[in-house]
C-alpha cells in the first residue's frame, strides 16, 4: 500500500454532506482494500486534504470524484514526523494545514536534512505543536499538519525554524475524522 494525498473542493460545502462523502469515501476504500486515513477539511468547507492509503492512485481518485470532490491534486506521498499508527490513533486533532510549494532543485534528502536540522527550534513555541508532514514523492511540495490556537502562533512556529508558508487553512477537526467500521 502506498500513501496519496488527493486535494479536492467540494461541490457543497454543507458540513453534513461533507462528512457523508467522506464517510462513504471511507467505506468505499475499505472495500477495495484501502483505506481514508485521514481528511482535513477547511472550516469553510472550501478545501480538503484527503490521504489514503490505496495500492492505485486512480482508484483512490475516482472514488473521491464520484462522491462530488472534484480533485485538483492527486500525488503520492510520503510521511515526515509520526509514524503511520500514530495518525491511525488520532490522538491529537489538526488546526492547521501549512502547504509549502517547494523550490525547484530541492531534493528529499536536501529537505529531510534541513528539517532535522531545524525541527528543535518548535520548542521555543510551546503553544504550537507540529505533528506531521506529507511530502509530495515529485518534490513539489509538503503539507504540514499543526495543533493551534492561531495561525499567528503557526507562522510565528514556521519562521523560527525558517519554513516557508505559501498558504495556511484552518480546518475543522470534527469533519477529518473517518469511522473505522
Amino acid at each position: 500500500m502506498s500513501l496519496f494525498l488527493i486535494e479536492a473542493n467540494p461541490s457543497n460545502r454543507a458540513k453534513e454532506v461533507i462528512a457523508r462523502s467522506l464517510e462513504s469515501i471511507a467505506q468505499e476504500a475499505r472495500r477495495w482494500g484501502g483505506n481514508l486515513l485521514e481528511a482535513q477539511i477547511a472550516a469553510d468547507g472550501s478545501r480538503c486534504f484527503l490521504i489514503l492509503e490505496a495500492s492505485d492512485l486512480s482508484v483512490a481518485e475516482q472514488v473521491v470524484r464520484q462522491r462530488g470532490f472534484p480533485v485538483h491534486v492527486a500525488k503520492p506521498v510520503r510521511l515526515v514526523g509520526q509514524d503511520l499508527e500514530s495518525v491511525r490513533d488520532r490522538q491529537i486533532e489538526v488546526d492547521f494545514v501549512v502547504e509549502w510549494d517547494f523550490p525547484p532543485g530541492l531534493t528529499m534528502e536536501a529537505y529531510l536534512a534541513r528539517k532535522r536540522a531545524n525541527a528543535p527550534r518548535y520548542a521555543l513555541v510551546p503553544e504550537v505543536k507540529f505533528l506531521r508532514t506529507y511530502v509530495c514523492e515529485d518534490m513539489s511540495k509538503c503539507l504540514c499538519f499543526y495543533d493551534a490556537d492561531s495561525s499567528e502562533d503557526v507562522l510565528k512556529a514556521r519562521q523560527l525554524v525558517e519554513a516557508p508558508v505559501d498558504r495556511i487553512t484552518r480546518v475543522d477537526a470534527s469533519l477529518g475524522r473517518p469511522s473505522e467500521s
